[in-house]
């Protein structure tokens, strides 16, 4: 599904990322976890095509294709989704009608109709069920008074309506309680599918206990240094990231 080769990328005069190699075939959760300014936010941003993130040199290929020559548009129409670490406000727009519109964007680059009202409101409906939502809260604007555990139950609410084909979740877990973080891993796990893959981006090992990865990777200094599985969570839990 997604192919990083030597991956180099800078913002301004300062490299951040140093030569990335990862794989990410279909149906897999990869957790990246790295201590703060390891690279692993700017991995995200450069997935997604933030134009202040250059890259320099290597290769990204995403289902066939050469992410990099993609804009930012269409890698979200392509199936890429980025939970953000610090979602965006977007006042006097309503979450129905920002989710309306996004929905309405994805379906038209796959060459589908836009779905009717009445359908988009009962997926709407089904899809805020399952993640314990208040129907009413579909009526508020987007991340306008939300709290910290609001804002990103949004970006999971989100992320269940687009169905994306790769996921990336930046730090969603910066600043949730237990009750809020129990109710984000809820909402991933639902959405995994033997088609669907997720990119988990932490320092934190608590997610992790809630969403199994299958691979997980240590970022230091802008280079994945180790590779392996949960037996790499438990001895960051005990021994931290100076041991890589």
């Amino acid at each position: 599904m997604l192919e990083i080769k030597n991956l180099h990328a800078r913002i301004g005069d300062k490299e951040i990322l140093k030569g990335i190699d990862l794989t990410i075939g279909k149906g897999e959760v990869h957790a990246v976890m790295g201590p703060n300014g390891a690279g692993k936010s700017t991995l995200s941003a450069v997935l997604t095509g933030r134009p202040d993130y250059e890259v320099t040199e290597g290769t990204i290929t995403f289902m066939g294709r050469n992410l990099l020559e993609m804009s930012p548009e269409e890698r979200s129409w392509a199936g890429i989704f980025l939970s953000f670490q610090y979602p965006v406000e977007i006042p006097g727009v309503s979450i129905t009608a920002f989710m309306k519109a996004a929905l309405a964007a994805r379906r038209k680059a796959q060459g589908l109709p836009e779905l009717k009202a009445g359908e988009f409101l009962k997926l709407q409906k089904e899809k805020m069920a399952a993640l314990r939502m208040n129907p009413d809260f579909a009526k508020r604007e987007v991340n306008v008074g939300f709290s910290g555990g609001e804002k990103k139950r949004n970006e999971i609410f989100q992320m269940a309506m687009l169905e994306p084909v790769l996921s990336i979740l930046d730090e969603t877990d910066s600043g949730l309680d237990v009750d809020a973080l129990k109710i984000v891993a809820d909402g991933v796990n639902a959405l995994r599918t033997p088609e669907r893959s997720s990119i988990i981006i932490t320092h934190y090992h608590k997610l992790l206990e809630y969403v199994q990865p299958d691979v997980v990777h240590v970022l230091k200094a802008g280079r994945i240094v180790t590779t392996g599985g949960r037996e790499l969570i438990e001895a960051i839990e005990s021994k931290g990231f100076d041991q890589f």
